[in-house]
């Protein structure tokens, strides 16, 4: 599985593709927090609301586009087989690459540690900031960018197409992330609101971001990420590569 991680999160760096990916979030991520209208500066109090509200649209657009390559370019290329031969398993090869594309999305995070120093150092006084509701939102990011990652290969793994893979990954990941709570303020569910709203990633997300680490979240998590490593197992099962 490691060979497959090491191959599979070099290749990133080996072409643009790592290096924009981290570019363009990190600087669409900096313009937002401390460029654009309603900025941290512009807030009169310290908080990394802003990073944190808009991480997740972010990642809606930036994980895919890391995963859309793992198993369709295999596909497309051919060599899906020739992997397939070698002397390991399915879910092998796809926690090498799942885990490498989960790498990048945390190499991605890292970078934003600067932001949480420098409002820490702006607040009034020095430390001015909510650390406990920080870490759970890094938390929650990085468990969201995982469970992004785990859609993003099943999505991948369904065809030899990148951009279709891509375009796939989204909309999954929307539907996770907003779909539920979206339906949860319809009137007609009012009655369920919450249940409904439960199943989605970002009643949990915002959970995490109050602070208070509760293991439903954290497992929900994890359960959504096995259901489509599951499902991207069984399609490789299948071995229905058209």
């Amino acid at each position: 599985m490691w060979a497959v991680f090491s191959k599979e999160f070099n290749g990133f760096f080996n072409s643009l593709v790592g290096y924009l990916v981290v570019a363009v979030f990190l600087t669409g991520l900096g313009l937002l927090v401390w460029i654009f209208p309603d900025n941290v500066l512009e807030g009169g109090f310290a908080s990394l609301d802003i990073l944190f509200g808009t991480a997740p649209f972010v990642f809606l657009f930036l994980v895919p586009a890391i995963t859309m390559r793992s198993l369709a370019e295999e596909k497309k290329a051919g060599t899906m087989e020739l992997l397939l031969t070698r002397p390991l398993t399915d879910l092998q090869i796809i926690g090498g690459k799942y885990l490498a594309c989960v790498a990048l999305v945390a190499m991605a995070l890292l970078p934003t540690l600067v932001y949480y120093g420098s409002v820490y150092a702006l607040g009034s006084p020095a430390g001015n900031l909510d650390s406990a509701g920080v870490a759970g939102s890094y938390l929650g990011l990085v468990l969201l960018g995982a469970g992004f990652a785990a859609i993003g290969v099943f999505a991948s793994s369904l065809t030899e197409s990148q951009i279709v893979a891509f375009i796939l990954a989204v909309f999954l990941s929307f539907l996770f992330y907003a779909g539920f709570s979206s339906v949860a303020q319809l009137e007609a569910w009012s009655g369920y609101a919450l249940a409904i709203a439960q199943w989605g990633m970002d009643y949990h997300y915002n959970s995490l971001g109050r602070g208070l680490i509760d293991s439903r979240d954290v497992l929900y998590f994890f359960s959504l990420i096995v259901l489509f490593l599951y499902g991207t197992w069984l399609v490789l099962r299948s071995r229905q590569w058209g």
